[in-house]
């Protein structure tokens, strides 16, 4: 059974965190922050184990891994009926990161709408970054340097993902809206398609 799956997707500092956590607290929707995914990482398992392997030299985690160590949580927020597939809806940000994952994960995931946080006004992106690296102690958001990084990888590696679902899926959203604007128009689209 696919789950039933809703992207919350944009460039680091658009708020995909903020409108999953408001989509999350509504019944039959079910938020997953992928970054939860590395954060609950148990590297005693033999997952665990192959992640510290990479990340410990530095590189990339394969797709594969990452997808499998995504599969891996899901699996235990539906044993602990945290998320029931059945009845309540995905809505995940932070994953698929790229191309690759987003194949991948053609087996597991049945999207329904992609939800695209635009913010062309890069300064303003980084000042956002900024202020959250000052507010929720993310040491890694207030080097202007690293942010500039995590952008240009975004550009690189993470924005083909929406060439992949095609247009027709793509809602494109201005997310230098306040969010609860942001959020009424993510909302509009999903109770369209009740």
């Amino acid at each position: 059974m696919k789950y039933s799956t809703y992207l919350i997707f944009g460039a680091p500092g658009s708020g995909k965190g903020t409108q999953g956590k408001i989509l999350g607290a509504i019944p039959r929707f079910f938020h997953f922050a992928c970054g939860d995914v590395f954060r609950a990482l148990d590297t005693r398992t033999p997952l665990g184990q192959k992640f510290l392997e990479y990340s410990s030299r530095g590189e990339l985690v394969p797709d594969d891994l990452t997808v499998k160590l995504w599969q891996a949580r899901i699996a235990d927020m539906v044993r602990s009926h945290m998320f029931k597939p059945d009845i309540d809806s995905l809505v995940l940000d932070g994953i698929p990161r790229n191309v690759g994952q987003a194949r991948i994960m053609e087996e597991i995931i049945d999207v329904k709408k992609v939800f695209h946080l635009t913010c062309p006004d890069r300064p303003a992106l980084i000042a956002r970054l900024k202020k959250r690296a000052l507010k929720e102690n993310r040491f890694d958001d207030a080097n202007e340097e690293v942010i500039r990084r995590r952008l240009v990888t975004y550009d690189k590696e993470s924005k083909p993902v929406l060439a992949h679902y095609g247009k027709a899926m793509i809602k494109e959203i201005d997310a230098t809206q306040p969010p609860v604007k942001v959020a009424l128009e993510i909302l509009k689209v999903v109770t369209e398609n009740l």
